[in-house]
């Protein structure tokens, strides 16, 4: 008899006409900074509702494009959420922010406006930007969060990077309805991919051309903004052919026409990616509520319609007697693969080092109970119902 084959928690979905694209891609004659970026950069911001999106070669970049747009440095302060990847807390390092991290509902991991509230009182002043994190594909109070960040007078980056295809209370994610901007990731476990890459889109056309320059080394080759015109124009006042100007302090952080092949090919997938995964988490939700009160999904959150990257379950591990490690393996025997999303940003060796040994009730809670469970548009209804089996033999429930 054959084993079953080996579910990770995630992974890309790649088939002919991605396939197709990239290799139409190699054959064009730019590889990279041609018209293929505009291109997904316009099919992007329309897939989303926004006026612009900025493409960049990772999901850390589409988060610090925006902070250096804003002109955040050091003094100002970023205000985080504590449970997400390292990169939301490392893009405000980047440009020397301080970083108060904010607590999170134990249910959810999101931010709320009391916590990020609690978050500003302790640190004792106001926040330059607001990055909240939209965890697994739900989204942390878009208007909530504007109207504290307005009365800090602080801009809003949102951390989509888990969230692209959902919507909520009539708006998609990523159109910029109440942040400042919203920043996206394409590694290959999301739910479109680019092989690595990141967009971050935003309503403000001046801050859209700073991120694009900030992502190619600070330079411009636009004539009508160049500051040095002695060196830019010839006699005749014709731009010299060569001449480019580097105005700012700028990083490589371009994405290649090879790239935004593949991910625009994967965005025309988007509604099917979206609607297979929402029959997923449907199953999933439906198999685990016999599992109750041991094992429970994240909380879902009223007015939204997710498109989930992740999967993810409470489980009351102590409570059952079995360490979360020791699930996790016993899971992987069974040929389940599962993750920890994630460990609070905090609890890092360099933020404790920067910022002293904290523990925040709510991000806590969330990290002693969650578990990311095999969640890709691949799977099969079977193994749904596969994953919940061995996690009730596992688990003794």
């Amino acid at each position: 008899m054959t084993a079953a084959p080996f579910l990770p928690y995630g992974r890309q979905s790649i088939d002919e006409s991605d396939v197709r694209a990239v290799v139409e891609a190699l054959g064009a004659e730019a590889l990279t900074t041609g018209p293929g970026v505009p291109a997904f950069e316009a099919q992007f911001a329309d897939a989303v509702g926004a006026r612009h999106a900025v493409v960049s070669n990772s999901g850390t970049a589409a988060l610090h494009l925006p902070l250096l747009a804003l002109g955040i440095g050091p003094g100002d302060l970023a205000l985080v959420a504590s449970v997400s990847f390292i990169a939301t807390a490392n893009a405000a390092r980047f440009c020397g922010a301080d970083v108060v991290f904010a607590d999170v509902d134990p249910a959810s991991g999101l931010v709320t406006p009391d916590t990020l509230r609690a978050a500003v009182e302790r640190a004792g002043r106001a926040p330059r930007v607001v990055l909240p994190v939209h965890l697994n594909g739900w989204v942390a109070d878009p208007a909530g969060v504007a109207e504290l960040a307005r009365g800090w007078d602080a801009a809003v980056v949102e951390d989509a990077c888990h969230a692209v295809g959902g919507r909520y209370d009539n708006h998609s994610v990523g159109a910029c309805a109440h942040a400042d901007f919203t920043a996206f990731s394409l590694h290959p476990v999301k739910t479109v991919t680019m092989g690595e890459g990141g967009v971050t889109t935003t309503s403000d056309e001046a801050l859209a051309e700073g991120m694009r320059r900030a992502r190619n080394h600070g330079m411009t080759r636009d004539p009508a903004r160049f500051v040095s015109p002695e060196q830019a124009f010839g006699a005749d006042g014709a731009p010299n052919p060569w001449y480019y100007e580097m105005q700012d302090l700028g990083f490589n952080y371009r994405a290649t026409d090879v790239a935004c092949a593949l991910g625009g090919s994967q965005l025309r997938r988007l509604d099917g990616f979206v609607a297979r995964r929402r029959q997923l988490q449907a199953r999933y939700d439906a198999a685990l509520a016999d599992l109750a009160p041991h094992v429970r999904p994240v909380a879902a959150q009223p007015g939204q319609s997710p498109a989930l990257h992740l999967y993810a379950v409470r489980i009351a591990f102590a409570g059952l007697g079995i360490p979360r490690a020791a699930a996790m393996e016993a899971l992987r025997a069974r040929g389940v693969g599962t993750q920890v999303h994630y460990m609070p940003i905090y609890r890092q060796p360099y933020y404790e080092g920067l910022y002293g040994r904290q523990r925040l009730p709510g991000a806590e809670a969330y990290y002693d109970s969650i578990l990311s469970l095999p969640f890709f548009p691949a799977m099969q209804d079977e193994d749904v119902d596969r994953v919940v089996g061995a996690l009730r033999a596992v688990l003794g429930i």
